[in-house]
């Protein structure tokens, strides 16, 4: 009987993040929120009715797989490509002002009498990993807000995702840099040859696949069930081989498999399909999973000042990093704070790189608390924050628009009583 009890989680798990999801989506604010807060409500950090297992891990480790495939799929190309400079230059600055901003807040608490950390390494490299930390950044979140709002195919859309993708692999060597130092048998030149070598991988293999691809579909027209099938077995290869061979994180794999086969002319129709999948079990799963595996430690009163320092430093640090990345790029105003916005989550991308800091001695047991807490303030926050401002932008150019349609009919009129006068 024990060994059936994953289908009483499911059953909890799928019913509660619909009911929130609904709940949320009356008050004006995306579902994901609702299952978010699910897993929060379902797990040890409220009322410990679920703890997360292999098997609940597992399947939101599928969840985020196909939800990173589905954004790939549904990714502009050309827009992407316009927008590739600047995703550059945002990641850039959306991790470099991170890393200062924790540094400095890790700088001034970790001292004795302030908080005593147990961490091995030296308090500098601490501090250090602490900005590291917040490097990170959770674009499924973003993703499945964006999807919700109908934003993804958008200018900023495709900005967050370009730049979400260059994060996680500057976040891969910050970190790689950060645990050399703590951890000699760790050598950061093999770590960025094997994340230059999964691009050109991904570059040669994606182009044959798609050369082929297209050629099979042609000759299969008709056989629309077998493409869902070997699109996904192309995504999930893609995300076996980055994260096993490579070292890069999977749902980057998974995101450029669904970018390649964005271009054919059965993507609309494979997007449906993995909806469906997306909807029925594995996202759900996935976000409140994250919720489920948070734990909040004891606190004193000095790590909770701590906390909510960090917290602000995370949440600024991103939307002001990333948003002056996003201006020097010529992006509007808005624009640039929608972006921003959307780096701001944390997600389980955080709670990894925190275990691995903490593995090899860079992050104390003290400061585990405020990450948990930081990732999930930062989780919960980021989709909420980006209805509001997507819902702004949308009344401001409505505002725009209205405003130049009314000095439109303006010229016109003065137009109109200056023929009638020369007719007099």
């Amino acid at each position: 009987m024990h060994g059936y009890k994953f289908l009483l989680d499911l059953a909890i798990i799928l019913l509660c993040t619909k009911l929130l999801g609904v709940a949320t989506k009356k008050v004006q604010m995306p579902q994901v929120v609702g299952a978010l807060a699910a897993g929060l409500l379902l797990g040890p950090a409220m009322f410990g009715v679920l703890s997360e297992t292999d098997f609940l891990a597992t399947v939101a480790e599928l969840g985020v797989i196909v939800l990173m495939f589905s954004a790939g799929l549904e990714t502009d190309i050309k827009e992407l490509k316009k927008s590739g400079k600047a995703a550059v230059v945002i990641a850039f600055c959306g991790v470099l002002l991170p890393i200062a901003g924790g540094f400095l807040a890790a700088w001034f608490f970790n001292k004795p009498g302030m908080i005593e950390s147990d961490a091995s390494c030296s308090v500098m490299l601490q501090n250090i990993f602490m900005g590291v930390v917040l490097t990170a950044t959770s674009v499924s979140i973003t993703v499945e807000t964006l999807k919700e709002l109908g934003k993804l195919k958008t200018r900023t859309g495709n900005a967050i995702l370009g730049a979400a993708i260059i994060d996680d692999i500057l976040g891969i060597v910050a970190l790689t840099v950060i645990t050399s130092m703590a951890d000699p048998s760790v050598h950061i030149a093999v770590v960025l040859g094997k994340v230059a070598a999964f691009f050109v991988f991904a570059i040669v293999v994606g182009y044959l696949f798609y050369r082929g691809y297209k050629y099979w579909m042609s000759q299969a027209d008709r056989m629309r069930h077998r493409h869902v099938i070997i699109a996904f077995v192309f995504c999930l290869l893609m995300a076996y081989v980055a994260e096993h061979l490579f070292g890069v994180a999977d749902i980057t794999g998974a995101y450029i498999a669904g970018l390649i086969i964005s271009n054919t002319e059965r993507s609309e129709y494979l997007q449906e399909k993995y909806d469906i999948l997306s909807y029925l079990l594995l996202s759900p799963v996935f976000f409140a999973n994250i919720g489920i595996s948070v734990e909040l430690p004891k606190m004193t009163p000095t790590i909770i000042l701590f906390t909510l320092i960090f917290v602000i430093v995370a949440v600024l640090t991103k939307i002001v990093g990333c948003g002056l990345g996003a201006k020097m790029c010529g992006y509007q105003p808005h624009q640039c704070k929608r972006i921003g916005i959307g780096m701001v989550s944390r997600g389980e991308v955080a709670l990894i790189v925190a275990s691995k800091g903490a593995a090899v001695g860079l992050l104390g047991s003290s400061f585990m608390g405020p990450v948990v807490v930081m990732v999930v303030i930062t989780t919960i926050i980021t989709p909420v924050l980006l209805k509001v401002v997507y819902r702004r932008g949308t009344i401001a150019a409505v505002e725009v628009s209205e405003d130049i349609t009314e000095y439109h009919e303006k010229i016109t009129d003065i137009r109109q009583k200056i023929s009638h006068e020369d007719m007099d």
